[in-house]
Parts: C-alpha cells; sequence; structure tokens
C-alpha cells in the first residue's frame, strides 16, 4: 500500500529545485554575508537577490523583508515588538494560531488586555461587529489571513481600513497564505506580515516578516547588526537563496497550480460528501484555500479517524500541528458555532502540487472503508 501524503499544510515537501539552489548556494556563497571580503560579498549579493525576489512577489519594498527562522518566530517577533513597554489591548480572532495565541497570553501577563474579533458560521469577520470595537484601546490587531485548519481566507479590506483610521497596528499571519494565494502587502494595507518557506516547498528553518516601511520595533533577539539591526544573528543564505527560489517557481504559474490542486482538493470532497455522510464541510461556503478540506465525520471521534488512517497510509492531521494532542475541540470551529462533537469529529486533508487524481481517488477509497468499519463496529456494540 503506497503512502498518500494530505498533511500539506504542516509542512511541505521541498521542490528539487529549492534544494538544487541550496546546494549550489552551500558551495558558492557558504560565508558569513557580514564579512567584508571576497567571499562574504559573495554571499551578501544572494542574500540582497533574495530579498529584492521575495519583495518584489510579495509586493513589498525590499527594506520591508526581516529574515527570520520561519512563521513563529515572525509572528512572536511583531508581537513582542508591538506590545514591548507598553499596554492597551489586542484584538484577535478566535481559533488563531499558537504561536499568536501564546505570545498575546504573554503580553496580557504584562499587563495587555485581549479582546476577540466574532466570525461567522463560516469561519469570516464579522464586518458588521468593526464599529462596536472598544478602539480608544486597541493597540495591535492580529489576524491570521487564511486558516490552517479551514483554509478560510479572510477579507481585511474593512479591518485594515478600520485600523488606519484608529491608528491601530495590524498584524497578519499569512503562513499559510503565502505560497498558495497572491499576497500583495500594500494592498493588504497591513503593519506586519509573517510567513515560513516550508509551508510553500522550501526549507525549515526560514522566514519572514514584512514590516511597513518607516515602522520601528524593539528586536526580538539581540547580540548583532544583522537585517538592520532589526534581527540578530547571521544570516542563513543557503536556507534564504531556497525560500526564494521556492517563491519564484510558485509564482510563475501560480494560477494553473491552483486551479489544478483546487480540482483534486474537490474530488477529494465530494467522493467523501457522497460515500460517507453524514459529514460536515468546515468553511465550505466561504473563500477557501484551494488546497484545504476540513471535514467532520459525523458520530467517529478525530483521533478515531487519526489513528486509522496511519494505518492505512494516509497522512492527515487534526488541524493544527502546534496544538496536536489537545483532546479538546478546535476553539476555531467552536467559534463557527459548530456543536463540540462536531468539532471533535473534524480532520484535515490538506493537498500539494505532488498530489495526483489517483491519489484522490485511492485516498476517498481508503477513507470512505475507514469510516464505513468505525461505524459498523460501532453500530454493533
Amino acid at each position: 500500500m503506497s503512502p498518500i501524503y494530505l498533511d500539506n499544510n504542516a509542512t511541505t515537501p521541498l521542490f528539487p529545485e529549492v534544494m538544487h539552489c541550496m546546494t549550489d548556494t552551500w558551495a558558492t556563497a557558504f560565508a558569513n554575508p557580514g564579512s567584508q571580503h571576497s567571499y562574504g560579498r559573495e554571499a551578501r549579493r544572494v542574500l540582497e537577490d533574495s530579498r529584492e525576489s521575495i519583495a518584489e512577489i510579495l509586493h513589498a519594498d525590499a527594506s520591508e523583508v526581516i529574515f527570520t527562522s520561519g512563521g513563529t518566530e515572525s509572528i512572536n517577533m511583531a508581537i513582542h515588538g508591538f506590545t514591548f513597554g507598553r499596554t492597551g489591548t489586542i484584538a484577535i480572532t478566535a481559533g488563531e494560531h499558537p504561536a499568536t495565541l501564546m505570545a498575546c497570553e504573554r503580553a496580557r501577563q504584562n499587563g495587555w488586555q485581549i479582546t476577540t474579533i466574532p466570525v461567522d458560521d463560516q469561519g469570516r469577520l464579522e464586518e458588521s461587529q468593526f464599529p462596536n470595537m472598544p478602539w480608544n484601546d486597541i493597540k495591535l490587531v492580529c489576524v491570521i489571513l487564511a486558516h490552517n485548519e479551514t483554509g478560510v481566507i479572510q477579507n481585511v479590506e474593512q479591518l485594515a481600513k478600520q485600523c488606519r483610521e484608529n491608528g491601530v497596528a495590524l498584524l497578519l499571519d499569512a503562513v499559510q497564505a503565502v505560497g498558495k494565494i497572491p499576497v500583495d502587502f500594500q494592498k493588504l494595507g497591513a503593519t506586519a506580515l509573517a510567513f515560513g518557506a516550508h509551508k510553500f516547498h522550501g526549507p525549515r528553518g526560514i522566514g519572514g516578516l514584512l514590516l511597513k516601511r518607516g515602522v520601528k520595533l524593539p528586536p526580538f533577539l539581540e547580540g548583532g547588526h544583522q537585517e538592520h539591526g532589526r534581527r540578530a544573528g547571521t544570516e542563513p543564505v543557503p536556507l534564504i537563496a531556497g525560500m526564494a527560489k521556492a517563491l519564484q517557481l510558485l509564482a510563475e504559474d501560480s494560477a494553473t497550480r491552483g486551479e489544478r490542486i483546487r480540482v483534486l482538493r474537490d474530488q477529494l470532497q465530494q467522493e467523501l460528501v457522497r460515500r460517507c455522510s453524514p459529514v460536515v464541510v468546515h468553511g465550505a461556503n466561504a473563500d477557501r484555500l484551494m488546497n484545504t478540506l476540513s471535514i467532520a465525520f459525523l458520530g467517529i471521534p478525530g483521533e478515531a479517524m487519526l489513528v486509522n488512517l496511519h494505518l492505512a497510509q494516509v497522512a492527515c492531521s487534526l488541524g493544527s500541528t502546534c496544538a496536536s494532542g489537545s483532546a479538546q475541540a478546535a476553539p476555531s470551529l467552536l467559534a463557527m458555532g459548530l456543536h463540540p462533537e462536531v468539532c471533535k469529529s473534524s480532520v484535515r486533508f490538506s493537498l500539494a502540487i505532488q498530489n495526483s487524481t489517483e491519489d484522490m481517488t485511492e485516498a476517498a477509497n481508503r477513507i470512505a472503508a475507514v469510516v464505513g468499519r468505525i461505524r459498523g463496529e460501532s453500530s454493533k456494540s
């Protein structure tokens, strides 16, 4: 039985071209980019070329790109910077990624208040509630642009407008969005935007924070002049080059790749709805990432599905890998008004370009067999 990998929101396999790019960079630009000799200058050239490439694709200025170790550090860096030495209120959406939730919790321990922006039954921001938010107290708004569990994509235009009018910083967690959907930093109107390479077929251990030009934050890491004093630590040039390469490859034919993955996701969704009902597809009527299917198999605990699908060689998850091990219902699903038992019956399948039509057919067969077996055993007992 060949394994089928459907957990790409957790991490994606490295593009071969990215591996080749990094291998070349390890050989030709291995030096410290802060060194003044010719080796260091070559590393600096690759570093800055990568920065400019990433900035161009994300519609940012190169000076707005700060390299970090990944999405988690980027989010922590931003929240630490916006809250350090101040107090006020942070507004977040229900079901934010644990990186955001825990960083905000640390701020709360230091005197900040936290308020929640409600979402509707599809997981979309309730725009009608924006005027009722305590804007006089809010100093920072954090929103996950594309949800890692449901795939729901937020329209942040009105929220960004409210933030501008009230002089409030807006942080977007775009870790699941970058590389999957077009991301335009200028048009989004965010103050900061976090991303990580391993979500779009780049290497683990590298990511970035876009920080609006003119905005200065106290550094999260200190000890060096790197990244114009905004993030200390020698830049890992081969990883950065790999991240830039992955983003370039995706940008070259993003529409074609995206549509192909959407067709595969819809194929799997239709088969599971047809063969495994009763089911609930989360965010089915919202704008979703083309690769994400969050679905509840009613009456079956998600943990049981996960164990049995592991045995059936289908790799998937219950949602955020960073929150795995919790038997609690996902806060993002509860915020959508779903019954806790429906939330606990939910499984996430996330696809990528390496998946095929044959994968979807075989995955549907294995998943349907697991569902039938568990429900059959349950009815007998």
